[in-house]
């Protein structure tokens, strides 16, 4: 089974004698229900799992539920011999975005106390925008990501004091010896090929087969295209368009987003769009990075809209799409070709599964910084940049950027291929793969 870190915020919680049900919120194909189908049945002896998607498609017991009692009288009508005391039983509702008033119902669910309840769901965020009475005191919204690199390194045998050993190096700003450098550097190439979508990592545990991993992915990529069309059907043609931009627009110098492009039509703006954007990153499956051209702390509030970076949420969907099944692109790092986007792509997957908000710097006469974060303890922006290439040292656009006395900065990071570790007046110079413990 794979190692997800989310596993012991959820037996935590479950744990506690905290009234607020636990909702996973997630893209799918994330692995929300396997996760919590593994640690319900651990930690209960009697586990309920309703899966509203298939009753939506079935007998549609759930579709016209109003009160606590309608609820428990349909699930006993299916598991009525397992519903016993709220310290053994718990009821997993999975995918309850088909059914939005039952997300109302959580409150009094919650209020009543009779089971223990978890559930789980896509577009969380568009449906709850939807839903007419949030019940934001009674849950407890998580989202959960693709696995991160550090995930990854669990998947491939790498145990607890391998990781804490190299987690030491990088608070002590440490290189890794060259023979656990170039083992990280090829664990880090591979999981650019094979992202963190749990069916492409078991295929390729399994399997080693880069072409099978590729159908998994391609599969998930069309999957998430076509998954619009079922929510909005208005929209769904635009909001397929803007998905289907995002890796050309990451081989494009400035990689934003131009609103004129997705319909080809001139005087287009970003408003134009804004539900289609708002669809995208709120099914999780597009990662948003908005710009900053006054970077003061917390960045939110000086943040544009005007000017948006959208990345896709795995990897390896990204280089599935670049490169199909070359993977020598990837693992010989050819000189050919730029890797610029696929790095920026994993940052942004690792920043955000680690809870940042992702921003950028732009500056129309000063260039670009890839990406801000906000550092609470210096109460400043933090600016970091990626390079794939030999000329890491290179960044003029930041050395501007950090020399500016208005913005505070007190330090930045470049991460890089390169193994050695250094501090060049408020740089620091990191590798790549360090970037797992930011």
């Amino acid at each position: 089974m794979l190692f997800r870190k989310i596993e012991s915020l959820i037996e935590a919680h479950l744990k506690s004698n905290s009234n607020k049900i636990l909702l996973i919120d997630g893209a799918r194909q994330v692995g929300k229900t396997y996760i919590i189908r593994h640690i319900g049945k651990k930690l209960f002896t009697n586990f309920i799992e309703i899966n509203m998607v298939e009753d939506s498609l079935g007998d549609r017991l759930f579709a016209g539920i109003k009160t606590i009692e309608d609820f428990y009288l349909q699930v006993s009508m299916l598991h009525g011999d397992k519903m016993k005391q709220k310290e053994n039983t718990l009821i997993f509702i999975d995918e309850i975005q088909e059914y939005p008033h039952l997300l109302t119902l959580l409150k009094f669910l919650s209020n009543d106390g009779k089971f223990t309840y978890i559930a789980s769901g896509s577009l969380l965020g568009v449906t709850l925008s939807e839903t007419t009475s949030i019940p934001m005191g009674s849950i407890r919204k998580v989202r959960m990501f693709p696995l991160d690199f550090e995930e990854f390194l669990y998947a491939n045998g790498m145990n607890e004091i391998f990781i804490s050993s190299i987690r030491n190096k990088y608070e002590r700003l440490e290189a890794l010896d060259e023979g656990v450098h170039n083992k990280m550097v090829d664990l880090f190439r591979k999981y650019l090929l094979v992202g963190g979508m749990p069916d492409a990592v078991n295929s390729y545990l399994d399997e080693k087969n880069i072409a099978l991993v590729r159908e998994i992915q391609n599969e998930i990529h069309e999957y998430y295209a076509a998954d619009a069309s079922k929510y909005d059907s208005e929209r769904k043609l635009n909001i397929r368009r803007i998905y289907n931009l995002i890796p050309s627009n990451m081989e494009n110098k400035k990689k934003r987003v131009v609103a004129q492009s997705i319909e080809n039509k001139r005087g287009k703006t970003f408003n134009d769009y804004a539900n289609e954007f708002e669809y995208l990153i709120s099914a999780g499956i597009a990662l948003n990075v908005q710009a900053i051209s006054n970077p003061v702390f917390p960045l939110i509030e000086s943040s544009g809209k005007n000017l948006l970076k959208l990345y896709l949420n795995d990897v390896g969907i990204l280089t599935g799409i670049l490169y199909k099944n070359n993977i020598r692109t990837v693992l010989d790092d050819e000189r050919s070709v730029n890797l610029g986007s696929v790095y920026e792509s994993v940052v942004a997957s690792e920043l955000i599964a680690h809870g940042h908000k992702l921003f950028y710097y732009d500056n129309r006469s000063k260039g670009e910084v890839d990406y801000l974060i906000d550092d609470y303890d210096s109460l400043s922006a933090v600016p970091i940049e990626v390079k794939s290439g030999k000329n890491y040292t290179v960044h003029s656009a930041l050395n501007s950027f950090i020399s500016n006395e208005d913005y505070h900065i007190k330090k930045a990071f470049v991460f890089s291929n390169e193994r050695t570790v250094k501090t060049d007046g408020k740089i620091t110079y990191l590798p790549i793969y360090y970037v797992m413990f930011l």
